[in-house]
């Protein structure tokens, strides 16, 4: 007779992997929030501070060029250091940057304080990607993924309606400040619980960091990945620091409909985010990309067209478009872990991680100026930039097949 135990399946994480992922999505969570709380407060922080569109644009700005340049000068010493330690020198940064956006007493103020935010929580993204490499076989990544982007999923389910209620009832400030405590205690958890992530050091690697930078930079196969991943972010950097006020000024919505809205289209991302992973892991990464893809370009060639518009149409069309985007999200990492080998992935994830801030740095810019707001406060040409991001979503594919092919024959090789 068979014993229970030897039918018993067997898991498909430890314990231990389990918390790593946990953590991990708890940590991007906090940066996610700190970076999106500010799309929802864009039509609050125009208002109470007097600034422009272009203005916003910079705030957001900011932060992707300072986490770009800031990825690319670590990039060269991420493989030279336990990714943990690495990882808690750029969380404190972080801390630190947040808190002086939670006290910033005007716009210049708050345009440097996101400069400190983003020299640090740039870098965070790539590093935990890193680990999850590290750590995760090719097999299972797409389902790992799926756990650690449902980040952004969260941020909009319980970050985005708090802090936007903190700062209907308190102020702009208190969103920032409630990342800040909230931060401060994953900082202290994993400080104490996560083991050192170095088994990357025994690879012996005698190359100076610029040296190290300058050879990953180089390599063909790597640029492939880092032009792929220069138009990858352009859609989100383009349209979501406009989110709020669109939503408001075209669409109709009141401020207060916000949570709301934010909230129920998180709660669906966070159902289909890890879902999504597993068909990626089953079906294929590319497969699950393309169709995210698709979703989304049927979504924003409507929604960039829109005018007054109920909140339940609304509804609908945020929740397939967050569908469609995570798609690529989780489809997407998951593929471009594979492209590096193990002594030059924290390089590679540093690097990728400033190109994608930089080229949505430079995206949010250029929707700064394609957006014009009126004495009304709406916003003008935003089906200009509907189709703009079109371009940059049917590029990416073309791209990501190349990419894709790379990875299958790299995994093909490496069979026994």
């Amino acid at each position: 007779m068979t014993k229970p135990e030897e039918t018993k399946p067997k898991a498909v994480f430890t314990r231990y992997e389990a918390f790593v992922i946990a953590i991990l999505a708890i940590l991007q969570f906090t940066v996610v929030l700190d970076f999106m709380v500010l799309s929802p407060l864009g039509a609050q922080l125009m208002e109470e501070l007097k600034i422009l569109p272009s203005q916003f644009s910079a705030v957001v700005s900011a932060y992707a060029f300072s986490a770009g340049i800031s990825g690319l000068l670590a990039a060269g010493f991420a493989d030279k250091f336990d990714r943990k330690k690495f990882l808690l020198v750029f969380y404190a940064g972080f801390l630190f940057g947040t808190f002086m956006c939670g006290i910033a007493p005007d716009y210049n103020a708050l345009l440097i304080a996101r400069i400190i935010t983003g020299i640090f929580g740039g870098v965070i993204s790539s590093i935990s990607f890193s680990i999850i490499t590290d750590l995760f076989k090719m097999e299972v990544r797409g389902r790992v993924m799926g756990f650690v982007q449902m980040a952004f999923a969260g941020s909009q389910v319980l970050g985005l309606p708090i802090g936007l209620y903190l700062a209907n009832k308190f102020g702009w400030h208190s969103p920032f400040l409630m990342i800040l405590g909230f931060s401060a205690v994953v900082g202290v958890i994993i400080l104490i619980y996560m083991k050192p992530v170095n088994a990357h050091l025994k690879t012996k690697n005698d190359r100076n960091a610029f040296h190290h930078l300058a050879l990953t930079i180089s390599k063909p196969v790597y640029l492939k990945g880092f032009l792929a991943t220069t138009l990858l972010a352009t859609g989100g950097f383009m349209l979501m620091p406009f989110g709020s006020a669109f939503s408001i000024h075209n669409l109709g919505l009141k401020m207060e409909q916000l949570p709301l809205l934010y909230g129920v289209t998180g709660v669906f991302s966070m159902i289909f985010g890890p879902l999504t992973g597993k068909i990626s892991d089953k079906v294929g990464k590319y497969k699950v990309f393309v169709a995210g893809t698709i979703v989304s370009m049927l979504i924003v060639g409507i929604y960039t067209n829109l005018n007054e518009t109920p909140l339940w149409e609304v509804l609908i069309l945020n929740i397939i478009l967050f569908i469609g985007i995570s798609s690529r999200i989780i489809s997407s990492s998951a593929l471009m872990t594979a492209i590096p080998e193990p002594q030059d992935r924290g390089a590679f994830m540093g690097i990728n991680s400033s190109i994608q801030q930089i080229s949505g740095g430079i995206a949010a810019w250029c929707a700064g100026l394609i957006v014009v707001k009126t004495d009304s406060g709406k916003l003008e040409n935003y089906p200009i930039l509907g189709v703009v991001v079109l371009v940059a979503l049917l590029v990416t594919v073309i791209q990501f097949f190349f990419i894709n092919k790379y990875v299958q024959s790299k995994l093909h090789k490496a069979q026994p």
